[in-house]
């Protein structure tokens, strides 16, 4: 618990371990090597940790403080971890980076969040290697296989949507539930949307148009783009250009697997951008609000990275102290983002809360009228007292 609770709060000093530990005048409860031992654990089980963490602030503080209509979403996405002045770290690979287009050495951070629409709270992350081993720059330490540290190490090395659905299964099993998915265009593949809606789990995910996914509308198999040629379009200059129903495959009883495509008009290029929802009766207007919270885990990625020091706090080779670390770091996320909640939402207030609505509520509709018809009878009978005088002057 020292040792947690040390390496918890290192990140608000404003240093690393390394510079804390030099600092003069740093009263450092624990060792740098005592450090690196807890980080270095094979049998820490921290996907657990963060399952227990996520899943005692959602469902003891966060749920009383939204309402049951209130859609509840998961959100997965990946991230660059980046290790790229590293030669030695363990499971080091040559990892694309989406946005600036080119190779870093590092892992993917696929990560899994849950959100009600107003806090955003990570759930369980798997940092990824390469399963090609061409792109690995070091392999696998000589680990027992029936520890933790062993079983994270080989989820590193398969398939990103593979791992996702693992994911989503493991945070269910630990008490978390969310009424729809979000992703990127990244997953947005038949094969896994099919996959993940057996797992009765709804999907709502950007697309993208690529010539080797068809999707079936009226007895044709249809890419994005000849999909969006086929349908009527609304006139004027509408935010929702469009909505059709498609097919996207059969799932594994052989049954036709429906879902409904959203073409939104794409202001900034001036193109659309395509909205996928395997709910087919959630309306259009809120598959487009559903997805925009999408945009909480790309603000999650920001924040740790820049200020809670997610990948600069350790310069550990070992991948166990690398997930450790990790888990450290959403957990000062979860931390802060309780906090906020709780001092801006005044829901928290408890029984104050509920007395001053109670007591807004003692006034009902028809007594409120009749204050509103006194006042302006005041005010009639006051202006009138003021006309009386000038009248008689002219008189």
């Amino acid at each position: 618990m020292v040792v947690m609770r040390f390496i918890f709060s290192l990140a608000f000093t404003g240093k690393n371990l390394f510079r804390y530990l030099r600092s003069v005048g740093s009263e450092a409860e624990i060792s740098k090597d005592t450090a690196y031992r807890f980080l270095n654990s094979v049998h820490a089980n921290w996907r657990k940790f963060l399952h227990l963490l996520s899943a005692a602030v959602i469902n003891h503080q966060l749920l009383p403080l939204t309402e049951k209509k209130t859609p509840k979403v998961f959100i997965v996405d990946d991230s660059l971890y980046k290790r790229n002045r590293s030669k030695k770290v363990e499971l080091l690979a040559r990892v694309h980076d989406h946005n600036e287009k080119r190779y870093y050495l590092g892992f993917r951070m696929l990560t899994l969040g849950w959100s009600d629409g107003s806090t955003y709270v990570p759930v369980s992350f798997s940092l990824l290697s390469s399963a090609n081993k061409k792109s690995r720059l070091t392999e696998m330490a000589e680990v027992d296989k029936r520890t933790n540290g062993y079983k994270r190490r080989t989820e590193s090395l398969r398939k990103a949507p593979e791992v996702m659905k693992e994911l989503i299964m493991q945070a269910r099993s630990s008490g978390l539930d969310a009424d729809y998915l979000l992703f990127d265009s990244w997953f947005a593949f038949p094969s896994v949307i099919v996959g993940l809606l057996e797992q009765q789990q709804q999907v709502i995910c950007m697309l993208k148009s690529m010539k080797t996914i068809t999707y079936g509308y009226k007895g044709f198999d249809l890419t994005l783009n000849d999909l969006y040629k086929s349908v009527s379009k609304r006139r004027g200059r509408a935010k929702i250009l469009a909505s059709v129903q498609v097919e996207l495959g059969k799932n594994s009883k052989g049954d036709a697997v429906m879902a409904k495509i959203v073409f939104v008009r794409d202001r900034s290029k001036k193109k659309w951008l395509a909205l996928l929802s395997t709910d087919v009766h959630l309306a259009d207007e809120d598959i487009i609000a559903l997805y925009k919270r999408r945009w909480d885990i790309e603000v999650f990625f920001k924040i740790t990275k820049s200020y809670l020091n997610l990948a600069k706090e350790f310069q550990s080779r070992s991948y166990d102290a690398l997930v450790a670390h990790t888990s450290i770091v959403f957990a000062r996320y979860i931390m802060l983002a309780l906090a906020r909640r709780t001092s801006n939402d005044p829901r928290t207030l408890g029984s104050l809360f509920h007395a001053g609505c109670d007591e807004l509520r003692q006034v009902s509709f028809v007594e409120a009228l009749q204050l509103l018809m006194n006042l302006l009878e005041q005010v009639i009978k006051s202006f009138a007292d003021k006309m009386v005088a000038p009248i008689k002057a002219m008189l």
